[in-house]
């Protein structure tokens, strides 16, 4: 491992921007450039597109062929009615696909056994095929894709609100999904925490949800679940090694976890602004101000570059997980470099670092409502980078350091001087773009969570208190 540069983890905010515990920032927020109605568009048409219209299901990548990721299908669910309110498809035939999704996965086969099913105790497996949504090879059965897909499904049982059959079964169904899952199956083993996962092979991930990172919501909808919740002290569970996640000091303290996408998942569904368990209080600030300042710690990082990479600047940054050239070791810069394929990437000196010189659109546009006044110049940039923006918007990844056009890679191709090309549209990445973007607009994802009980009772639960939760 190398040694974390001194820089790691610091972050440089702009005044006047020290705290978003009331509204989520005081100023004006600066506009969205007028190519970026575009970009949403085209990302749209990424599920609009590709989905399995006979089961609803959403490939993991695109073009390269995929099994379902059913994360990708939550995101989808998540993504329908932003088309509906901006008109690129109809309310009916979103209706009509979403009730779709939701038959197959209340309908597809659950159980214990290896081959066979879709899932065990009301979860699904991360992967799933295609045409018939059985489990992909031996991936295991997903506590946090699974929470990502009921994310989609609550937001969905949020949105068809209409007084006709195809959106009442809509709410039915979520109702029935999210209820059958199991969240104590994950802690069969008497642990507090929740496991990661689950092979029928081999039994529970030894992994636990804790600490800081993506998880925070898979504990909110296993608080609230009405027929199988987690223990009322798991919240504490999971923050209980908080300790050992803080990076920084004053203005620039924060929860540290080295992928964006850590910062942003559970922020696209739950509206954390002004809301505060007991950490944040103590702390006096809440979840939002944090992945704000984690989003200010990346860049600052990117611009700091203390590997030397090819290509990071004050507005191409931005490190998450994502797709990458391929597994090597080579020589760069006098130096024998590490690098990666589908990896998570985070800056050096944060929990889960990892730094080969990868550059994804996500990891910044995901961050857009927490700090538009440098995500929005990063956007810019990034759409003037040769061949990355194409038929779905942003491809998945860059890595200007990476040149040798005689290594077989994972995926993507070498872009000339520019360097690798990922060259696939991912689901999980392609999500959070449209989402925080439909967020930053108008809360559009925000303002229907927050009618969830679900969402609220889960929070509640989790003792969260303060801000819109206060408002009855």
């Amino acid at each position: 491992m190398l040694a974390a540069p001194a820089l790691a983890g610091a972050a440089t905010l702009l005044p006047g921007c020290a705290s978003t515990l009331a509204s989520g920032g005081g100023a004006a927020k600066p506009a969205l450039p007028d190519w970026y109605a575009d970009l949403e568009k085209r990302t749209f048409d990424f599920f609009w597109e590709r989905v399995n219209r006979s089961n609803g299901l959403v490939p993991d990548r695109w073009p390269t062929p995929a099994f379902c990721s059913i994360a990708s299908v939550g995101y989808a669910l998540t993504c329908y009615p932003i088309g509906v309110e901006r008109g690129w498809c109809s309310r009916a035939d979103a209706a009509e696909l979403t009730r779709t999704t939701l038959r197959f996965f209340w309908n597809a086969p659950q159980g214990a056994a290896a081959t066979g099913t879709a899932g065990h105790k009301g979860f699904f497996y991360h992967f799933i095929d295609m045409e018939r949504g059985l489990r992909f090879r031996q991936v295991e059965l997903s506590s946090v894709d699974t929470t990502i897909l009921f994310m989609g499904v609550l937001f969905a049982a949020e949105y068809y609100d209409g007084d006709n059959p195809v959106e009442a079964e809509i709410r039915k169904l979520a109702a029935n999904l999210y209820a059958r899952a199991d969240w104590n199956f994950f802690r069969a083993d008497g642990r507090a925490q929740i496991s990661m996962g689950w092979h029928p092979e081999t039994g529970l991930i030894a992994r636990n949800w804790d600490g800081y990172n993506e998880g925070m919501f898979v504990y909110i909808l296993a608080l609230a679940s009405p027929t199988h919740p987690v223990p009322a002290d798991s919240w504490q569970a999971w923050t209980a090694p908080y300790p050992n996640f803080w990076r920084g000091s004053g203005e620039t303290r924060h929860l540290a976890f080295a992928p964006l996408f850590g910062h942003q998942y559970s922020h696209i569904w739950i509206d954390f602004r002004g809301i505060q368990d007991a950490v944040m209080r103590a702390e006096n600030m809440d979840y939002f101000e944090n992945s704000r300042r984690a989003t200010y710690a990346n860049r600052a990082y990117c611009m700091a570059n203390p590997m030397g990479w090819t290509g990071y600047s004050r507005d191409i940054w931005g490190l998450t997980a994502c797709d990458g050239p391929g597994n090597y070791q080579l020589p760069f810069k006098g130096q024998t470099r590490t690098f990666y394929g589908y990896s998570a990437r985070g800056p050096l000196g944060q929990p889960d670092e990892r730094d080969d010189g990868t550059i994804a659109p996500t990891a910044a546009l995901g961050s857009l409502p927490f700090a538009p006044e440098i995500v929005i110049p990063a956007a810019n940039a990034l759409r003037q980078w040769p061949g990355l923006y194409d038929r779905y918007g942003f491809l998945d990844a860059i890595n200007p350091s990476f040149t040798w056009s005689d290594k077989k890679l994972e995926v993507g191709r070498i872009n000339g001087e520019h360097g690798w090309l990922g060259t696939d549209y991912l689901g999980i990445d392609q999500g959070p773009i449209l989402t925080q973007a439909a967020n930053y607009r108008d809360d559009f994802v925000w303002r229907h969570m927050r009618r969830s009980p679900e969402i609220r009772l889960g929070l509640e639960r989790a003792g969260f208190t303060g801000g819109w939760l206060a408002q009855g």
